[in-house]
């Protein structure tokens, strides 16, 4: 079923060579840095959420496992919801103040911007 995945060859033009072999690129993931070289930036956002303020966590370098773990204790030690995707975690709320502190009771080097 994988060899006739027709949308990761969309924009590639056909081959009539019988022995060709479409081969996909691999994205590889970087590795998670250690929390105390992370440079995480708390802030707020107001944009494209309906008037809603959603505080958003962002420049964490590494693997999307552990940035929706990371996002999952923050979430639960506020007991508000929220996302972890496209190396961002948002929660739901005004929370910059304490999203830092917890931050940096995990060991990570968080900054509150705006």
């Amino acid at each position: 079923m994988a060899d006739n995945d027709w949308k990761d060859r969309l924009g590639v033009v056909f081959s009539t060579n019988p022995d060709f072999k479409y081969t996909s690129v691999q994205e590889t993931e970087e590795d998670t840095l250690p929390p105390s070289r992370q440079r995480l930036i708390v802030g707020i956002d107001r944009r494209n959420r309906g008037g809603k303020q959603v505080t958003l966590v962002t420049g964490f370098v590494g693997r999307a496992d552990d940035l929706k773990e990371l996002g999952r204790t923050l979430k639960t030690r506020l007991g508000v919801g929220g996302s972890a995707k496209d190396g961002e975690i948002t929660i739901q709320g005004d929370f910059r103040d304490k999203v830092t502190d917890l931050l940096k009771s995990l060991g990570y080097n968080a900054k509150r911007g705006n």
